[in-house]
């Protein structure tokens, strides 16, 4: 991977394996606008960014190499070989090697766990249109106003100042007492976001879970896109069909059944192996 700065503007070079419409449309993240065919506006970790590709070309304006190398060779996981990681998952497993064919571009982006947190609970029962719309209004009334009118995410602080009447104009609907709690226990520091990457798997896992309407599936997808835990396996209505199609004979496989798999047989890349699953199947399966 090679970039050279010009003006505000960084253009990348040689980076294998990075689709950025298939990195930021597979369901990980929430707050894009698809401006042009590959021309997206993204607001994440306090910072608003333009990323544009063109074949092998990505350029990112708005920002420079500083904030790239600090901000967006993590955010987007640049720094990591995924044409490894597809080899290893395709070999000997025809399913990921079409996933992995299909989908390729997809890098697991590292968001901030707050965001990822709110975002999810406001994911349940949701569709991605209205996640989006719900989680720019959260940032437009309580956010930080950023330099090019954008709106950053509110952080917990910004967040408390909300009673629940006010969260629920903003459309959360009965996810309000859910963002109130995660606000409560966040910024009490009962939970603590930041220790997540490096607390033993089922501990993360469980503090997650000690906010009310955070289940299996929130908890490991704050894991996931978050965290760095790629070895988690968040599990939705998606991935059980997909998993009991491809790999259990279409039989009626339990959550625990399709962990137990997927641990056996995508080991620590787990995670990249659901995401390229994920939109794999949600092509090829919607028709089944």
């Amino acid at each position: 991977m090679e970039y050279t700065q010009k003006g505000g503007v960084i253009t990348l070079t040689g980076c294998d394996s990075f689709n950025i419409a298939e990195t930021l449309e597979c369901g990980q993240c929430f707050r894009y606008e698809k401006l042009s065919d590959m021309e997206y506006h993204i607001v994440a970790r306090g910072r608003s960014l333009f990323i544009r590709q063109n074949g092998g070309e990505v350029c990112f304006s708005d920002t420079d190499a500083r904030e790239f190398e600090e901000i967006w060779i993590p955010y987007f996981d640049l720094n990591r070989d995924y044409r490894a990681i597809k080899e290893t998952l395709a070999a000997n497993d025809p399913v990921m090697r079409a996933a992995v064919g299909y989908a390729g571009g997809i890098r697991i982006l590292r968001q901030d766990p707050w965001e990822c947190l709110v975002s999810f609970i406001i994911s349940q029962n949701n569709n991605i249109p209205r996640i989006r719309k719900i989680a720019d209004t959260l940032s437009k009334t309580y956010g930080r106003r950023l330099e090019d009118g954008s709106f950053a995410f509110p952080t917990p602080e910004e967040l408390e100042k909300a009673t629940l009447d006010d969260l629920l104009a903003c459309g959360t609907g009965f996810r309000a007492k859910y963002i109130m709690d995660a606000v409560k226990n966040t910024v009490s520091g009962a939970l603590d976001l930041d220790s997540l990457s490096k607390t033993e798997e089922g501990a993360a896992r469980g503090a997650l879970m000690s906010i009310k309407g955070v289940g299996g599936k929130i908890a490991d997808c704050v894991l996931l896109f978050a965290c760095g835990r790629h070895g988690v396996f968040p599990t939705d209505v998606w991935i059980i069909r997909a998993m009991r199609h491809f790999y259990f004979d279409d039989r009626e496989a339990s959550i625990t059944d399709i962990h137990k798999l997927a641990a056996e047989r995508f080991g620590g890349y787990a995670g990249f192996a659901q995401q390229y699953l994920y939109v794999y199947a949600r092509e090829f399966l919607k028709n089944l």
